[in-house]
């Protein structure tokens, strides 16, 4: 995982409520364990419209999610934010999110940001009026800023830090290496070992 701090460019102005995973990244397109390649699957029912708001080319190249309430809803699967960052997105905001998928974009880097219904509002505003409106997801000093918007948010510092130093669950283990390995070598022969 890579480390991100901060999240600038243009948002993508979704403003659903309650999008759960399956409309997110639909159960048939589940058929890899890998990371890569989710995103041409993203909101796939939906883009068949072309007046969908993705399908619009002022909006092409969005690096932010604006969502509705309760975004990732539904089942757990961890493609929906694998989709999302495939897609090119490096963060989503929303008044509330599903804690499972909360989780799951914390897991890869994806940053999950909650603001209050009206911030969003606000931000859903500014940028259907101006699709290149810069929206900054700045994750060191918790805030969101835009033309006329400023806003704090909460991450949990743990969570927060992980983001920061780019460190997965497997990278935060790997962290303790040391002390896994002296362990590792206290522990009588008898027992089995990982290598």
């Amino acid at each position: 995982m890579k480390p991100v701090s901060r999240v600038s460019g243009k948002a993508l102005p979704l403003g659903r409520a309650d999008v759960d995973t399956d409309q997110i990244v639909p159960s048939d397109a589940l058929k890899s364990i890998s990371r890569e390649g989710f995103g041409r699957f993203l909101f796939s029912e939906w883009r068949e419209d072309p007046d969908f708001v993705l399908n619009r080319p002022e909006h092409a190249g969005s690096v932010v999610l604006l969502a509705g309430p309760n975004f990732g809803c539904g089942s757990s699967r961890e493609h929906a934010p694998w989709a999302i960052q495939d897609y090119g997105f490096g963060a989503v905001i929303a008044p509330s999110f599903a804690d499972i998928f909360r989780n799951n974009c914390g897991k890869i880097g994806l940053l999950a940001v909650e603001l209050p219904q009206e911030t969003v509002d606000a931000l859903l505003s500014l940028v259907r009026a101006d699709p290149s409106a810069t929206v900054t997801v700045d994750l060191e000093a918790r805030t969101v800023s835009a033309p006329g918007v400023t806003a704090s948010f909460e991450m949990d510092d743990f969570t927060r830090r992980k983001l920061l130093s780019g460190l997965d669950d497997i990278g935060m283990t790997l962290t303790h290496e040391a002390d896994i390995a002296a362990f590792e070598a206290r522990r009588p022969d008898l027992l089995p070992v990982t290598r």
